[in-house]
């Protein structure tokens, strides 16, 4: 057994000091709009209880519960009490005599997802554009020029290439057919001689063949006449 008890009761495992570090970051964005609606409460009520110049209560009843709204929607607060707080707010002002209008009039946006998206790509691309539009530096200028300088470049490189590879192309293509058709009429000689060597081949044995016949028709009469002699 340890004779000092341990000094550090805190997280000890990876996945709670992690935890630890996810609840600090949270909290570090959740916190102000917890605190920003306890502020619009607070000088909503101040309003209604004792008017200031220049300080609207119905205004201020309208913005204590958007900020509200919005902090239960970041999950800032639960639904549950920031609709209790908005009540709340609602029957002291009028308690006060003021924001029946302001509470009226004041209607909660319900948007669905795809709609929701929408608008935030909307507001993405009028930042941008935004941006886009404003002043630039010297050195804003000069990158922007020689990007587009790049971009001329290499679209003028690019057709180049193109070019070139077409022309070499249709050069290959060309020659190609000029081999092919300067191949055909040696092809066409070698078919011609060919046929007539067939033809020569084909020719000979029906000579011989004759010759045979003629020898064959001439040897009985030289027989005939061997026997009419010696007769």
């Amino acid at each position: 057994m340890a004779k000092t008890p341990r000094t550090w009761t805190g997280a000890r495992t990876p996945s709670g000091l992690k935890r630890v570090r996810s609840a600090e970051r949270r909290h570090e964005i959740l916190g102000p709009r917890r605190s920003a609606a306890k502020t619009l409460v607070r000088t909503a009520l101040a309003a209604a209880t004792s008017p200031v110049e220049g300080v609207d209560p119905q205004a201020a009843l309208t913005d204590a519960i958007s900020a509200l709204d919005r902090a239960a929607k970041a999950g800032a607060i639960h639904p549950n009490a920031a609709a209790r707080r908005k009540s709340r707010l609602v029957r002291k002002m009028n308690a006060a005599g003021v924001g029946a209008a302001a509470a009226s009039s004041h209607v909660a946006k319900t948007i669905g997802k795809a709609a929701a998206q929408k608008a935030a790509k909307a507001r993405i691309a009028a930042s941008k554009a935004g941006k886009a539009k404003g002043a630039q530096t010297a050195a804003g200028k000069a990158r922007a020029a020689l990007s587009k300088s790049s971009r001329a470049e290499a679209a003028v490189a690019a057709a180049t290439a193109s070019a070139k590879a077409t022309a070499t192309a249709t050069k290959a293509a060309s020659a190609m057919a000029a081999a092919k058709a300067a191949t055909k009429p040696a092809k066409a000689a070698a078919k011609a001689a060919k046929a007539t060597k067939a033809a020569a081949k084909t020719a000979k044995p029906a000579a011989k063949v004759t010759t045979k016949a003629a020898a064959d028709k001439k040897a009985p009469t030289k027989a005939k006449a061997a026997k009419a002699a010696k007769a």
